[in-house]
């Protein structure tokens, strides 16, 4: 099958134009595309699924690309970003990569070039399992639940896990501290970050995600609810 139908790109650019030039582009080759044009908001939009490519401009309202690559290379080292860049930001370009951005393409662009650094990129990113060794450490276990922050593999006994990048990030967090009762606002904390404006429900509809995912018709049930508190997990 050809990869570029399961493609799934996240376009991080403030100039509409630009943005919906590269969502047109990138769909008529048969990518999915969803395009936002501010930092904060495409951080909440990349811990909501797995991405396979991010289009990353540098200059953007709310945080900065730099700072937003910075935020995702500290949870995902392995989603390809390619950075859009202004013509004579070396300093840019040489941040981004230092941080971990996979290429960089310079403002103005050729559009077949970017559809090339794309391609090159996903074509990067499958081969990456087959030629990597898999990773046995790094492993957080409780009872037949077990997560690898590495890979990001999840497990509940021999079957696999599939969580969105935030729930993730909820269980790994839930797995560092087995038999503690975390409160909603460490969690809130931890799990979403200093500058998250919303409520702190949004544990609980997190929480209710992810039991279904590790705990809905298996025994025993290991994410506890504390009333008034917050949740534990442990497995008895």
């Amino acid at each position: 099958m050809d990869e570029r139908q399961e493609a799934t790109i996240l376009v991080v650019e403030d100039e509409e134009k630009i943005a919906r030039l590269l969502e047109l582009e990138l769909e008529s080759e048969g990518y999915s595309v969803v395009k936002t044009g501010n930092g904060l908001d495409a951080l909440e939009a990349y811990k909501t699924k797995s991405w396979d490519l991010i289009l990353l401009d540098v200059m953007l309202p709310g945080i900065s690309g730099i700072e937003l690559l910075r935020r995702i290379r500290s949870m995902d080292n392995s989603t390809p970003v390619i950075l859009l860049t202004a013509k004579s930001s070396v300093e840019d370009k040489v941040s981004g990569l230092d941080l971990g951005a996979n290429d960089y393409v310079t403002k103005p662009f050729q559009i077949e070039e970017l559809l090339a650094r794309v391609r090159a990129a996903l074509r990067m990113r499958k081969r990456e399992p087959a030629e990597t060794e898999p990773d046995h450490g790094h492993w957080l276990t409780c009872a037949d639940l077990k997560l690898n922050e590495q890979t990001r593999e999840v497990f509940r006994g021999e079957e696999p896990i599939e969580l969105t990048p935030r729930e993730f990030d909820l269980a790994s967090y839930l797995l560092k501290h087995p038999r503690q009762v975390l409160e909603r606002e460490q969690i809130l904390e931890a799990v979403w970050g200093f500058d998250y404006m919303g409520e702190t429900n949004i544990v609980d509809v997190y929480i209710r995600y992810i039991r279904k995912k590790i705990d809905h018709g298996r025994e025993p049930a290991l994410i506890h609810t504390v009333r008034g508190v917050g949740y534990v997990l442990k497995d008895k």
